[in-house]
């Protein structure tokens, strides 16, 4: 298994000089399975940069939503496989509160876009699992879901495969002030003994309680979740757009006292574009 960061930024593109190590797309991660299997995880900006990778493939392509909200879709009208005719494209929605599906479609109608969804020559389904149904398989992958605490909610999902784990949890509140979708414990057990876990690090203990109720998590919780599920390695996503590159390097230098004091083994560091870890 292959794992790539394509887009790592939260709520807006960063574009800038004091965002360039780190980068400002928006959420996008490609999973490549020993099989050959491509699994993309939302489709932020991040995602016109992968379609280099994947316009030269032939295969059918997985993408898994965590939710409808802009920064994690707007990427998907600049992904060129849409235009490949008979490319199979499949979406996973997440689990939204409200049902739509399509909404990742909808951005290419009316005019929002000035090119109509009918345009698209790919073969695109939307592959809308029962909310009932929480497993099921991609390739050779077991996919695993879980509601997310977010406005609106979605979806936060594990991907087993190849002997590996990887949860990926962005745009999740762990402490929310509104009605908990998921527990603290919940995704702890979701997590457990994860190589990597990708979680949500938008903002800090210092900036609330300003930004409480917004649908992220403090970098802290995220390395008490990580420590709680065993989790091998922690990777901060969704950075907040207006933390720097050095700010960011703050946050991962603040989360490491965290865990030295706890003595843990937890590995921690910041998701960059273009960001490779192989787990072969």
């Amino acid at each position: 298994m292959r794992l790539t960061f394509y887009g790592v930024r939260g709520s807006i593109p960063t574009p800038g000089a004091a965002f360039v190590r780190y980068g400002g797309n928006t959420a996008c991660v490609h999973i490549e399975l020993e099989d050959g299997t491509d699994i993309v995880l939302d489709s932020g900006t991040g995602i016109r940069l992968l379609s280099e990778r994947l316009i030269k493939k032939s295969t059918p392509i997985h993408i898994l939503l965590s939710h409808n909200h802009w920064d994690h879709i707007q990427g998907f009208p600049f992904f060129t496989p849409i235009y490949q005719a008979s490319r199979e494209i499949n979406i996973y929605p997440g689990l939204t509160l409200l049902d739509e599906p399509d909404q990742i479609l909808k951005q290419m109608e009316g005019s929002l876009f000035p090119v109509p969804r009918c345009a698209l020559k790919a073969n695109i389904s939307l592959i809308d699992i029962p909310k009932a149904e929480n497993v099921f398989t991609v390739g050779s992958a077991k996919i695993t879901r879980l509601a997310m605490n977010h406005p609106g909610s979605g979806s936060a999902y594990c991907i087993e495969a190849d002997g590996v784990k990887i949860a990926y949890i962005t745009d999740n509140e762990l402490y929310p002030p509104y009605k908990k979708e998921t527990d603290f414990l919940e995704f702890a057990k979701f997590a457990d003994c994860a190589d990597l876990l990708i979680h949500d690090a938008q903002y800090m203990l210092s900036d609330m309680p300003a930004k409480n109720g917004w649908g992220h998590s403090v970098a802290e919780e995220a390395v008490k979740l990580a420590m709680a599920s065993n989790a091998k390695k922690l990777a901060l996503y969704s950075h907040d757009p207006d933390r720097t590159d050095d700010d960011i390097d703050d946050v991962v230098r603040h989360c490491n006292e965290y865990v030295t004091v706890a003595e843990s083994t937890l590995q921690i560091f910041a998701s960059s574009e273009g960001l490779t870890l192989d787990f072969s």
